[in-house]
C-alpha cells in the first residue's frame, strides 16, 4: 500500500460538524483519495453553530484549501453564508460541499440526494414512478427530496415531527417538479410506499425508537437510512427481517465521492495506493458498530 504524506503541496479538505468526533466522512475520503492518487487530505472540525459564520469568513483566507465538507447541524444555515450556490443547493436551500475559489469566494454544492439516489439504483431500486414516504424535512431531506423528484418518483410524501416544515418541503418540491405529486404523511404508517427514506437522526442512539410504525411494511419496499453509525439501525434490521431491500446510509456517502472530488477540482497527480475498501464499506450491515454519526 503507498503511503500519502502531507506535504506543502497537499489540498486540504475541512469537514465542519458539531459533534465532530464521530463522522466518518473523513476517514471514507481520505481513503478514496489514497486509493485515486489525489494529493488532498480530510481534516474534521468542530465547529458550533454560533461560530459558524466566523468560520466561513476566516477559510476564505487559506489558500491551500480546497473546500468544505458540511454535516448537520450546519447545512441548512451555511447556505446563506456562502457567494453562489449550484442549482443544486439552491432548491435544496442547503450545501454540504463548498469549493474555495482562487479568489477566496466560496461555491456551495449539494450532493447528499444525487449520492442517495445513486445508492438507490445501485441496490436495483427503480424509482421512477416510484411512492415514496420520506422521513424528515431538514437539509438532507430537501435535497434528498428533489432529486427523487428528478429521479421521477410519482408520489412523495413527506412526515416531519414538525409539521410546517413537512407542508413547506411538499409545496417547494411540488413548484419545481409539478409532475410528482407531493403530500404531508399525517399517519405513522408505511402502507402503499414503494421506498421508505428516513433523514432524521432517529436511530443514531441504541435507545431511539423506530422513526416510523412498520407494522405495515411489505417485502416490496426497499428501505434507506442516512444515519451512517450505526449501519445496522433499528429501522434497517425491521426491514432486512421484512424480506426488504435495504440501503445503509454510507452508500450515501460512497455515491457522491467522485463527483464531490470532480466539483473540488481535485485530480490524481499520485501513484494510487490499491487500498481496498474495508468490509464495513463494502458490507456495511454485515459489520455494524455502535458508534453515531450522520453524513
Amino acid at each position: 500500500m503507498t503511503s500519502h504524506p502531507i506535504t506543502g503541496h497537499t489540498r486540504i479538505y475541512a469537514h465542519f460538524a458539531d459533534p465532530v468526533a464521530h463522522v466518518r466522512t473523513p476517514e471514507v475520503m481520505n481513503r478514496f483519495f489514497r486509493q485515486r492518487g489525489i494529493d488532498a487530505a480530510v481534516v474534521p472540525y468542530q465547529v458550533g453553530v454560533e461560530d459558524l459564520a466566523q468560520a466561513v469568513a476566516a477559510a476564505r483566507s487559506w489558500k491551500n484549501l480546497a473546500g468544505i465538507g458540511v454535516t448537520m447541524p450546519h447545512k441548512e444555515h451555511i447556505a446563506g453564508l456562502l457567494d453562489d450556490l449550484t442549482e443544486d443547493a439552491v432548491r435544496a436551500g442547503a450545501s454540504n460541499v463548498i469549493r474555495r475559489l482562487p479568489d477566496g469566494r466560496l461555491l456551495g454544492g449539494q450532493y447528499d440526494g444525487p449520492g442517495l439516489v445513486a445508492g438507490l439504483r445501485a441496490h436495483g431500486v427503480r424509482l421512477e414512478g416510484a411512492r415514496v414516504l420520506l422521513l424528515g424535512a431538514g437539509g438532507s431531506a430537501r435535497a434528498v427530496a428533489m432529486a427523487l423528484a428528478a429521479a421521477g418518483v410519482s408520489h412523495l410524501a413527506v412526515r416531519n415531527r414538525t409539521t410546517d416544515r413537512a407542508v413547506a418541503l411538499a409545496e417547494q418540491v411540488g413548484r419545481h417538479y409539478p409532475a410528482v405529486r407531493c403530500e404531508v404523511r399525517e399517519r405513522d404508517s408505511v402502507a402503499d410506499v414503494d421506498v421508505l427514506v428516513n433523514t432524521t437522526s432517529v436511530g443514531m442512539r441504541a435507545a431511539d425508537p423506530l422513526p416510523v410504525d412498520l407494522a405495515a411494511l411489505s417485502p416490496a419496499t426497499a428501505v434507506s437510512d442516512i444515519i451512517m453509525k450505526p449501519a445496522r439501525t433499528r429501522l434497517l434490521d425491521h426491514a432486512r427481517r421484512a424480506g426488504c431491500t435495504v440501503v445503509p446510509g454510507v452508500h450515501m456517502l460512497l455515491h457522491q465521492l467522485g463527483p464531490t472530488a470532480d466539483f473540488l477540482g481535485l485530480e490524481p497527480t499520485l501513484e494510487p495506493s490499491g487500498e481496498p475498501d474495508p468490509p464495513d464499506l463494502t458490507d456495511p450491515l454485515a459489520h455494524a458498530s455502535d458508534a453515531a454519526e450522520v453524513a
